[in-house]
């Protein structure tokens, strides 16, 4: 049933600014519950063309969720999001990223003002876009108050990316270029982003820069301030997609580091070579290597999937060999880290929703601007990022101890 947005003026007791804040509560709430319409519609959309193999769409609408309570500036506000029907498992399942799954209440000014600012809202309009999510008892949000904040986010930026390093060690990585449009620049900028495991399980950004395409010179300037900031040693493994630039230029600063290939990133380019018809399938076979209790169960099912394929689609073939060993390398970690060493999906989950809000408009007005912003939405999403599982194992993996098959080698004789 659709909700009244009417408030009742019946009650003589009511006072003029209890009705004025049911009217700002109500249109909050309408606003939200719109905006995530139009969130669901557009992932729809761009789904429309994945088929089931009897040819119906593959995700479909299905009612709503239960209602949820939101505390925001302008009080409660329940919202109910659209439930989605997936007839397979989908290559890209949603997520909102105006409300996130285990949300609760509205986010800080300091993390909602980067947020509105990406998703293309321009600096005149802040006020009005805080009023209906916060309430009236936000004050001062002019837009030179919103050109201040900026400013004061760049210099923060600055001091963090000097900030000293020499008390750190990082036990992992996860490294990636994220790609956002600039409304004034012709190509899209690239920010790197690497994120670390601290011994203590504990996950934090490590470095954000503006980069050039992912080249090596540009991972090279990264790599290069992180040692100057007093990281003389890197991680014990990187985890990063195929992107040439950063694994040439960690070989050449940090060459004890091993690599990582993240298993999304393959499987997508694997399967970029098949014909859809096949995908599926390959699909499924690609998931039973990386998946397998062992390495060489794991090598068994990648050389199945090779001999299976390789008449027909070398390309597909060709693509999954020749990283096969950075693939695997997984398997000499303790087992309870491994869905976090196969994928890059720390930054992945962390940027996805931006890269979505960004790719349908024309971002921020400036390179650096945007690395700004980025960096403000890195260190506000740092804050609910969940300690690595396992991270009892971090000290044997620090200090030199063998895992075979993601157990400690003096087990595995035990066992023998």
């Amino acid at each position: 049933m659709k909700e009244s947005n009417v408030v009742s003026l019946e009650n003589p007791e009511q006072s003029f600014d209890h009705v004025f804040d049911e009217i700002v509560r109500n249109g909050a709430r309408k606003m939200l519950q719109e905006a995530i319409q139009i969130e669901v519609d557009l992932f729809i959309q761009k789904k429309t063309s994945e088929r089931t193999l009897e040819g119906h769409q593959k995700i479909v609408r299905n009612g709503y969720q239960p209602a949820r309570e939101i505390l925001s500036g302008a009080g409660k506000l329940k919202i109910r999001q659209p439930r989605l029907r997936y007839r397979e498992d989908p290559s890209e399942k949603f997520t909102s990223s105006i409300l996130p799954r285990y949300m609760r209440r509205s986010p800080s000014l300091d993390a909602l003002i980067p947020a509105l600012y990406l998703r293309g809202v321009s600096s005149g309009n802040f006020s009005g876009a805080l009023e209906a999510i916060l309430g009236r008892k936000v004050k001062g949000m002019s837009s030179n108050t919103v050109v201040r904040l900026k400013e004061k986010w760049a210099k923060e930026y600055g001091q963090w990316g000097h900030r000293d390093l020499s008390n750190k060690q990082y036990i992992y990585w996860w490294a990636d270029g994220i790609h956002f449009n600039v409304r004034w620049e012709e190509q899209r900028t690239c920010i790197l982003v690497v994120i670390g495991v601290l011994e203590d399980g504990t996950k934090e950004l490590v470095a954000v820069a503006d980069g050039y395409r992912e080249s090596t010179e540009s991972w090279l300037e990264l790599l290069r301030n992180l040692k100057s900031q007093g990281l003389s040693e890197g991680p014990q493994l990187a985890v990063g997609d195929g992107a040439l630039g950063f694994w040439a230029a960690i070989k050449d600063i940090y060459p004890q580091v091993r690599p990582q290939r993240c298993w999304v990133h393959k499987t997508a380019n694997v399967l970029d070579k098949m014909p859809e018809s096949i995908q599926p399938n390959a699909k499924s076979l690609i998931h039973e290597i990386y998946l397998s209790p062992t390495c060489e169960k794991a090598q068994k099912a990648l050389d199945y999937f090779l001999n299976r394929y390789q008449s027909k689609y070398p390309k597909a073939c060709e693509c999954l060999k020749k990283d096969q060993q950075s693939l695997l390398n997984f398997y000499d970690f303790p087992a309870e880290h491994w869905p976090h060493l196969r994928t890059t999906n720390p930054i992945e989950s962390t940027f996805a929703t931006v890269r979505l809000r960004t790719a349908r408009t024309k971002g921020c007005g400036s390179r650096r601007a945007t690395l700004t912003m980025v960096f403000k939405l890195a260190q506000e999403a740092q804050k609910t990022w969940r300690r690595l599982k396992g991270s009892n194992r971090i000290a044997q993996v620090v200090a030199g101890v063998k895992f075979i098959d993601g157990i400690e080698e003096s087990k595995t004789d035990i066992a023998a």
